[in-house]
């Protein structure tokens, strides 16, 4: 980890710095003990009032599906990070989070001298880099361009490298993978014990949750119409941030299902425990871009949910459906109303019950972050002894 006794210093360029997984990262780094400097956008659909704990500089506020506010963002970001150099000398290694922070990152890094290895991390593929029109190709030759100037490429899913960034753009260099885990550290919130969980409770409805980022529009469709066919059987809570731009009538849609409801956002990593013990299995499939991204990541609710012994219910076929088949749940065979009423309509209590002590008899290693993950991923532009994320199988061409 150190050079003598002196840390290496780390400069972080994330798209958010109030998002749950930026910050988990970012607090990961710290106590793996890098020195940390980021530079960081920031939304304002979710944490509005956090206020980041690490040395941070502030680039610009961006909004979800504002490409030309983005662009413009970058530009301006270019200028800060020119004004801030001499913050800069002395960093060891450069993280970029996106396409966005990469093309920054980049710029960052031809100011530094030495220059310091550039590693690019992915956590979603956007729709703009598998889009088959002139304005894909660009995007795509945009990032490959930057791709040839990283020293090593973090992926939350194997499938991103088999099916996008080995067939897609060539990507040959290291790889690492690093999945959507909680980060356990000192803080960690604690694990429920197996003996802890209630007995089977045949009178009340089953609940089924979906936790996370709310922007789905084929799943909120999907679990308030399987409301509307299982009635009193069946209760869905939602928490989370919903993404309003894509889910315009989210509250009108909830409104009108009585046996719906919607919690609000939740403090995190606090609010994780009683959302999960509350819940009897939860929604953890993707369909907003099914095909592509949604059908290749590794999404965080299944680590929180096994962690805190809530089984998954996903899509047979994707990432996600082959991670929860391994013992993390249930899966349907299409995303359609009617497989999931007829895996609801066969879950008993005791099935259910029986899941989730199976889930917390699991080690917390499979659904918890490794600081010895997040070390060795770091120091792999220095020849750490890692081996390398390889998936050479043959994916689609855009």
């Amino acid at each position: 980890m150190t050079e003598g006794d002196k840390p290496r210093r780390l400069l972080v360029f994330g798209f958010d710095a109030g998002e749950a997984a930026q910050i988990r990262r970012i607090r990961s780094y710290m106590e793996c003990g890098f020195q940390v400097l980021a530079f960081t956008m920031r939304r304002d659909n979710m944490n509005a009032e956090f206020q980041p704990f690490w040395p941070n500089i502030h680039l610009y506020d961006t909004q979800n599906q504002n490409m030309s506010g983005r662009i413009r963002a970058i530009l301006g970001s270019l200028l800060k990070v020119a004004r801030n150099r001499n913050r800069m000398r002395g960093t060891d290694v450069i993280v970029a989070r996106n396409l966005d922070m990469l093309v920054i990152a980049a710029a960052a890094r031809a100011m530094i001298r030495p220059r310091p290895p550039l590693i690019y991390e992915c956590l979603d593929i956007h729709g703009l880099m598998t889009d088959q029109t002139l304005k894909g190709r660009i995007f795509r030759a945009v990032e490959r361009f930057l791709l040839k100037r990283c020293a090593a490429l973090i992926v939350s899913s194997p499938a991103f490298l088999r099916n996008y960034f080995e067939p897609v753009q060539g990507w040959t260099g290291p790889s690492a993978l690093i999945e959507n885990k909680l980060w356990s550290g000192p803080e960690g919130p604690d694990r429920p014990d197996p003996v802890d969980v209630p007995p089977p409770d045949a009178q009340r409805p089953l609940v089924l949750g979906w936790v996370g980022t709310l922007r789905c529009a084929r799943s909120l469709a999907l679990l308030t119409e399987a409301a509307n066919r299982l009635g009193p059987r069946l209760r869905v809570e939602m928490h989370g941030v919903v993404h309003r731009h894509a889910l315009p009538d989210f509250d009108a849609i909830i409104a009108a299902h009585p046996n719906v409801s919607y919690a609000g956002p939740y403090d995190y990593p606090n609010g994780l425990a009683p959302i999960y013990t509350a819940c009897d299995i939860v929604w953890s499939q993707d369909l907003w871009q099914w095909g592509t991204n949604s059908t290749w990541l590794l999404p965080n609710r299944i680590y929180e949910a096994g962690y805190f012994g809530c089984p998954s219910i996903a899509v047979a076929g994707t990432e996600t459906g082959r991670r929860v088949a391994d013992g993390l749940g249930w899966t349907i065979e299409e995303p359609s109303v009617e497989a999931l009423v007829a895996l609801l309509e066969r879950l008993s209590p005791v099935t259910v019950a029986e899941q989730r002590q199976a889930l917390l008899r699991m080690p917390d290693t499979l659904f918890c972050q490794s600081p010895e993950d997040i070390r060795d991923t770091i120091l792999l532009p220095f020849g750490a002894d890692r081996p390398q994320t390889r998936h050479k199988v043959a994916g689609p061409t855009f």
